[in-house]
């Protein structure tokens, strides 16, 4: 690899914290990061209402608390796993080796392709018991979490393409430049040319031997 691997530069170069807020992958994550808050933080402060009759609390989602702790676990994963990859960011470009890159491209790549599928289920989820909710309990926390929920679909969609399209920059570079020496006419020594490494026929010797009769004496010549 001659000038990048996987969408950044080599190692060796100072981290440049401008650049890196500047990218869309970081804008991405950080939206990621705050609507995963918005998420499990109105569920956790606002989802639950009191029961007066029983005494205890009920998910507001069509008292489903199902619904209210998978939008909460899985909006607490977004967010840890935001931070997580927002820190390997920041040090990938210092990472020298191309297998350790590929492996947290890798990573990125399953993690947010799993997480967009995951949103997409809690946005079906959440709409579909709300639609159902016939308390009379204020409405706005339920859309801001149904809404927020669509809305890190989007941003985890995004952050698979970009990270889709980092593997295969990668796998690309890693293709173009490396090229069987067997089948590249541009090489010092074409296949034709190498040196056989087994006797190929018989070729007579410059010196042939000639037999002499014996009893018969030749002069050498001068």
């Amino acid at each position: 690899m001659q000038g990048s691997a996987y969408g950044a530069s080599l190692a060796g170069g100072a981290f440049d914290a401008e650049s890196f807020l500047k990218q869309p992958q970081t804008i991405l994550r950080c939206l990621s990061w705050l609507f995963s808050i918005v998420v499990f933080a109105t569920i956790t402060g606002e989802g639950y209402i009191n029961n007066a009759t029983k005494g205890e609390s009920h998910c507001m989602f069509n008292s489903s608390d199902g619904a209210c702790s998978f939008a909460v676990g899985l909006g607490i994963l977004a967010f840890l796993g935001c931070v997580a990859f927002l820190i390997l960011d920041a040090y990938f470009p210092q990472i020298s080796n191309a297998k350790d890159r590929k492996y947290i491209v890798i990573g990125d790549l399953v993690f947010t392709g799993a997480w967009t599928l995951l949103w997409f289920i809690c946005f079906c989820i959440l709409s579909n018991q709300w639609g159902k909710t016939t308390d009379s309990i204020r409405g706005d926390s339920a859309r801001a979490v149904i809404t927020f929920s669509f809305f890190s679909i989007l941003t985890w969609a995004a952050l698979f393409y970009l990270a889709y399209g980092r593997y295969r920059q990668g796998v690309t570079d890693f293709n173009q430049e490396y090229s069987d020496p067997a089948h590249d006419s541009s090489s010092a020594y074409p296949p034709s040319s190498y040196p056989s490494s087994g006797p190929t026929g018989y070729q007579q010797s410059p010196f042939s031997n000639t037999q002499e009769q014996p009893g018969e004496y030749q002069p050498p010549s001068y």
